[in-house]
């Protein structure tokens, strides 16, 4: 080796210069205070929300139970309603059924008007227009009869229309058989209520 040439196994490479981490400069004392001052305000409308949404759901709450009572009273009162009509007309017809199975030669008059008085609509016009011909046929046959009603329900009922079941034994009398004989007849009678009276429309003998 020449006394010119330097050995340079041992000498220490060059290295890249590392970077230093760069300093973050500090927040200025008036960011921080707005900030910590808007958490601040933030969390004191929390409250103040929840509460308000608190007595909203109460006020919801207590609408929802006011209509469902409400509805609840309405439903009963419209069943009252029904089961007062369908009491009130089972004892008209239950009257009505007597009135009309009854007959007394001796005083046809008074049945006829008792009968077309308990009637309305298409019973009445029925009633009224055979009113001649039946009574003429009771007085040639000297006919009696009496009834008397053994059971009676309702079948079906609102507040202004009832129909009403009735059985009712019928002892009749006249010249072909002057000793009584009991008819037992099944009458479907369908009561309307007319200015404030329970009327029979239909009756039908099914």
């Amino acid at each position: 080796m020449g006394e010119n040439e330097k050995d340079t196994t041992d000498e220490p490479k060059d290295e890249p210069p590392v970077d230093a981490p760069e300093e973050t400069e500090p927040e200025p004392e008036a960011v921080v205070e707005a900030e910590a001052a808007a958490e601040a305000e933030e969390d004191a409308d929390k409250p103040r929300w929840t509460k308000r949404a608190l007595r909203w759901a109460a006020v919801a709450a207590v609408a929802a139970v006011v209509a469902v009572a409400g509805w609840e009273g309405w439903l009963l009162y419209q069943q009252h309603q029904t089961d007062v009509a369908a009491e009130q007309a089972l004892d008209a017809a239950t009257k009505y059924a007597v009135v009309l199975t009854s007959i007394d030669t001796n005083a046809l008059d008074q049945n006829f008007t008792e009968v077309l008085d308990g009637s309305t609509g298409e019973f009445k016009d029925m009633y009224a227009k055979s009113s001649t011909q039946l009574r003429q046929l009771l007085v040639d046959n000297k006919a009696t009869a009496h009834g008397v009603v053994i059971d009676a329900a309702v079948k079906s009922a609102t507040k202004d229309k009832v129909e009403v079941l009735l059985f009712v034994d019928q002892s009749v009398s006249n010249l072909a058989v002057p000793d009584p004989r009991i008819d037992r007849s099944r009458i479907k009678m369908t009561m309307e209520k007319v200015d404030g009276r329970w009327l029979a429309s239909q009756v039908e003998l099914p």
